[in-house]
């Protein structure tokens, strides 16, 4: 086992930053490395984070004092002393699919040059089978004299949980091709196999098949429970019973079974195509994920149809007080948000939407300036005809739907979130719409 002590963090994005942020409160001394932009310089002279997360601000800014965080834009400042370097870039995805391994192999090329002695580099990003030896050979040509290895230690952070995820993981993952990277990961997860918790070392593409294998199945889970609401509602089950029931066999377990308008964030949508395109790379296809994907966006669509049902029949003409915008709760992510895919389609047939979310509306205004923001929950459903329930924030959940009901012009409550039922919300004088109910 060989314990580094200095680590470089090349990206302080979501993932960098959690990662980065956490290893400073694990002891180590990490140096992050990004772009000179306004918000890297908010970041770092002020420590003003550009995410929301909660308590992150708060531990970089403890971690920042105690000497252990610090921020950079210079390679050549961060990356010699380093015993572990960490690519943990964006891989958006491409118009095929594919993820877009561009900044990574930017990265790559921007670190081999600095390297002094023997360095980890470690593929933090989410990345496809083959890019540590992708990495590996983009470095080996821009410093063949260099001292490294390349590992994958793929992330599982739940956004709006990742610190907790970061420091009490179900399980830690990396993959490595020689002893010396080995003995390298065992020495950097010390702190943390010594507190009990696991970690699974396997060869480099098996650790970032894990990533995508993972994500994937977490969204056919949500797919297929969300695919049983319309079932329910025929039948005459209540959905969340049916979910309930199927969580308590241990095979299955409850998580991920929440029914709702869709997945969506920064992972599912991206590495379920990724992974698809991957397989149709290796002359194979993925039939369950490719129709997984399929679903997902039909029960994206579904949601405009039952909102539009909930009304009688169309939405022209009526305002909508929309409750939630990020696609979950803790989170101020817009990426692939159901409300991306609802709003604009119920604004293109007629309707007003005047909407809030505690976190995400800065964003939401850029990506949909055609609606309408209030600066509460209440002002959002102030007027409305109905009111939509579209990210199960905790403070939707004890929205005081009485009073809503006096400011409201219409009594429709959609609920597609299910914080509510049709007693509580008749008790208010309300009509409730919810999901598979």
């Amino acid at each position: 086992m060989t314990t580094p002590r200095n680590l470089t963090m090349i990206g302080t994005g979501y993932v960098g930053l959690v990662s980065g942020t956490c290893f400073a409160e694990k002891g180590f001394t990490v140096t992050c490395v990004d772009l000179d932009t306004p918000k890297f310089k908010a970041l770092k002279e002020q420590g003003i984070i550009p995410i929301h997360e909660p308590g992150l601000e708060e531990l970089v800014k403890k971690n920042v004092a105690a000497g252990r965080l610090k921020f950079t834009t210079r390679y050549e400042e961060a990356i010699p002393q380093a015993d572990a370097v960490f690519i943990a870039v964006g891989t958006p995805q491409d118009e095929d699919g594919s993820a877009d391994l561009s900044h990574v192999e930017a990265a790559a090329k921007q670190i081999a040059p600095h390297l002094q002695g023997y360095t980890l580099i470690i593929n933090k990003s989410t990345v496809p089978v083959g890019t540590g030896a992708r990495v590996e050979a983009i470095m080996r040509a821009a410093n063949p004299a260099a001292q490294f290895d390349v590992a994958s230690n793929p992330e599982f952070l739940r956004e709006g949980e990742a610190i907790e995820d970061f420091m009490q993981p179900d399980r830690i993952v990396a993959g490595v091709e020689n002893d010396r990277a080995w003995a390298m990961v065992e020495g950097l997860y010390k702190p943390f196999t010594d507190e009990g918790y696991p970690l699974f070392i396997t060869n480099r593409a098996s650790s970032e098949l894990i990533k995508y294998a993972a994500n994937a199945f977490l969204a056919t889970k949500i797919t297929f429970i969300n695919e049983l609401i319309a079932l329910c509602e025929a039948a005459g089950a209540d959905v969340l019973a049916v979910s309930k029931g199927m969580g308590m066999d241990a095979r299955i377990a409850p998580r991920f079974l929440n029914p709702g308008p869709g997945y969506g964030g920064s992972c599912f949508p991206k590495d379920t195509n990724a992974l698809a395109k991957t397989a149709r790379d290796h002359g194979l296809k993925l039939r369950l994920v490719e129709e997984t994907i399929a679903t997902n966006e039909a029960i994206k669509q579904a949601m405009v149809g039952k909102i539009t049902q909930a009304l009688g029949g169309t939405v022209s003409g009526k305002t909508l007080g929309v409750l939630g915008l990020a696609f979950k709760a803790n989170t101020d992510d817009m990426r692939d948000a159901s409300a991306l895919t609802i709003l604009p389609e119920l604004v293109n047939n007629g309707a007003k939407i005047q909407a809030f979310d505690p976190a995400a509306m800065p964003r939401a205004k850029q990506l949909m300036p055609q609606l309408s923001y209030a600066d509460s929950a209440m002002g959002a459903v102030r007027g409305a005809d109905a009111v939509v329930i579209l990210t199960e924030w905790n403070e939707f959940r004890t929205l005081d739907l009485a009073a809503a009901k006096i400011v409201m012009r219409g009594s429709m409550l959609v609920d597609l979130r299910n914080l509510f039922d049709a007693r509580t919300a008749a008790e208010a004088g309300l009509q409730y719409v919810g999901l598979g109910r």
